[in-house]
Parts: C-alpha cells; structure tokens; sequence
C-alpha cells in the first residue's frame, strides 16, 4: 500500500488528510495519507528513513525551507522562492521537490478571484506565503509588486526572490503607506498577515479590484466582510489550499486530480462553498 502525508508543526487540523483522501478515493487508490509533526530537524530525519512504499509528502511550516534540502532535484519555481511544499518520491528513491503554493495563489486569484491580468500587485507581508505570491505574479503577467512591511529588514529573502523570480518590487512600511491609494493603484491586493493584523484596514483594502485573504480560519475576516460588502472580487486561503493540492495529488499518483471531488470534500469540512 502507498502512503503519503503532510508534514507540518503544528499540523493537528491540517484539511490536507480531506483532500488527498478524497482525491485517492476517487481515483480507486487504495493509499494512506496522515498527518505527521515535524519541524524542520524532523523533516530531515524523517526524510531519511522512508521507504519505496512513500509516494510523497506535503510539507507545510516550518518545513518549507529544509524540504529543499532533503531533495535530489529542486523544480525551477521552488529554487526561485526558495521553499518546497511537495516532495515526490520517484520510483528510483530520489526526491523531487516542488513548490505549487504558486499553483494555489494563480488559481485562486482566477476562479474565486475574478482575476484575468493586470501590471501591479500589493501583498502584505513578506514570508513565505508573500514569497510564493510574487512567483504567482510573475505566472498571472504582472511584472512589479509593492510589499507592504511591518518591518522592512525581514523582506530582504523576498527581495532575493524577487530578483530570481524577475520580478520588480518596492517595500513600503505598513504603518505608513496609504492603502486606500494602494489598494486602488494596484491591481490585485494579496494579505499574507496573521488573522486580525489587517481588520483595522480592512475598508480601505476592499477598494481593490481584487483581494485576496489567505486567512480562512476564523471566517469571516472582516476584510472578506468588507469586500463582500462592496461586492468586490474575493479568494481565500482555502481557496489557496484547494488548488495546490490539486498538483500535489498529480505528482503523487501520476493522475490527473479528481477536481471537483476534491472540492466539494474541503466544502464538506469547512462549510464553505467554493468556486471551481
């Protein structure tokens, strides 16, 4: 029996067991997806110990980073950002690691989103999520991005992305740029912050053409409420979740992703019902 699982500290309420068990499901696989704790020294050893029956593994923090360096081969996008999400174990024991977090920002940003192009983006924050969005950019056509900082010195990794990536990008400090002008001056606003770092703002985000709210968890944010209060355009980090996960199941079993199962399964867990 295959086996898969995600990798994450804390990982407790991880949805990616409702995903991939129902994508293997739908696909008549008879495979086994868990959850495992793990930090970033974990993964490593864990890694290490696997055998032929893995067929991958879903990484999410604080393993992003060391998941590069357990991999014999790193996908281009991965390298740009400088993190992995997906490890793929190839029937020659080696591993591939890839990063379709970029996968989860495009096609939320284009199914929930609305999103069909545009120039400039805003993203709030500067971590791996915000990282994994200005590869996301790149993908949707834009070609500069402002990053709206608490404090400026920790987006140094993604200006180094950036630049791998291709991609101009300004830093601003969150408590001093104008986001009622930048939220209308770019042309999609991606908020990477903690819940409740935003709600104070929220108002002047919805002006955007189109928001995207990783946060999904407690729902709903007040940004969500302020867009949906002007009808904006809305994604959300279950959005996110959804279609990454579709390349993770792809690389696992070789398939095409059971799409619509898939969601209507996260619907299922959360309550919420989602775009395809």
């Amino acid at each position: 029996m295959r086996r898969a699982a995600v990798l994450g500290k804390p990982v407790e309420h991880s949805l990616s067991p409702v995903l991939h068990g129902a994508a293997y499901g739908a696909l008549g696989l008879p495979w086994t997806y868990e959850r495992v704790e793990a930090d970033a020294e974990r993964l490593v050893q864990f890694v290490g110990g696997l055998g032929p029956e893995w067929a991958g593994l879903s990484v999410t923090m604080p393993g992003k980073r060391a998941a590069l360096r357990v991999a014999d081969e790193v996908a281009d996008r991965a390298e740009a950002v400088g993190a992995a999400n997906t490890l793929v174990h190839r029937p020659d024991g080696s591993w591939f690691a890839d990063c379709t977090d970029v996968d989860g920002v495009v096609g939320a940003l284009r199914v929930a989103g609305g999103f069909t192009g545009g120039h400039a983006g805003l993203i709030l924050g500067a971590g791996g999520t915000a990282v994994a969005t200005l590869a996301a950019f790149a993908d949707l056509g834009l070609s500069e991005a402002t990053l709206a900082v608490r404090e400026p010195s920790r987006a140094a990794e993604a200006l180094e992305a950036a630049e791998r990536i291709g991609l101009r990008v300004r830093v601003e400090r969150l408590d001093s740029i104008n986001l009622a002008d930048a939220a209308t001056s770019h042309d999609v606003v991606v908020s990477t912050l903690p819940a409740g770092a935003v709600d104070a703002h929220a108002a002047d985000l919805a002006k955007a053409a189109c928001v995207l709210d990783v946060v999904y968890h407690p729902w709903p944010t007040p940004l969500a409420e302020a867009v949906g209060a002007v009808g904006g355009r809305l994604a959300t980090g279950l959005d996110m979740l959804l279609h990454q996960a579709f390349g993770q199941v792809e690389h696992f079993t070789g398939q095409e992703a059971p799409r619509t199962t898939m969601r209507d399964a996260l619907a299922a867990a959360t309550g919420h019902a989602l775009p395809l």
